[in-house]
């Protein structure tokens, strides 16, 4: 086998995530090339978004049917900041003297942030949409059957 075919993911089964996390993939129409980063940053941001959840008041938290709907949010935009983030990246000028090392751990603070930031900002859209009908009907219909 060649070094292509070992690297090569296996395809990610819609049946197999969660049913919000399919429902966002198929209402957005994320690219099959982004479901396989889209599931791992689902898998291991839960703990900080449900952080994020439980700090929300209940009537923010009442604009989704549930927690799992606001991660399969999150991990969305999570995706999409990190890779845009990496691309956008490869294009900053580091300082020369800077070592691999130490670009590496710069890399992973920024991109932290980056994540972070969209926790928050998806918990800030979420709590604008108690109060703006139009807002909420538009997240509820990503859920929709």
């Amino acid at each position: 086998m060649s070094e292509v075919e070992n690297t090569k993911k296996e395809a990610i089964d819609l049946e197999t995530i969660s049913p919000e996390l399919k429902k966002v993939i198929e209402f957005e129409s994320v690219p099959e090339e982004m479901w396989h980063m889209l599931v791992s940053v689902h898998e291991v941001a839960e703990i900080a978004v449900r952080e994020s959840w439980d700090e929300m008041p209940r009537s923010a938290q009442e604009v989704l049917d549930n927690f799992e709907q606001f991660h399969a949010l999150v991990s969305l935009s999570q995706s999409y900041a990190g890779y845009d983030f990496m691309a956008e990246f490869e294009t900053i000028k580091l300082p020369e003297n800077m070592d691999e090392d130490a670009q590496a751990e710069y890399r992973s603070q920024l991109l932290d942030q980056v994540l972070h930031n969209c926790v928050k900002d998806l918990a800030k859209q979420i709590k604008k949409a108690r109060r703006d009908p139009i807002m909420r009907r538009e997240l509820a219909d990503i859920f929709k059957k």
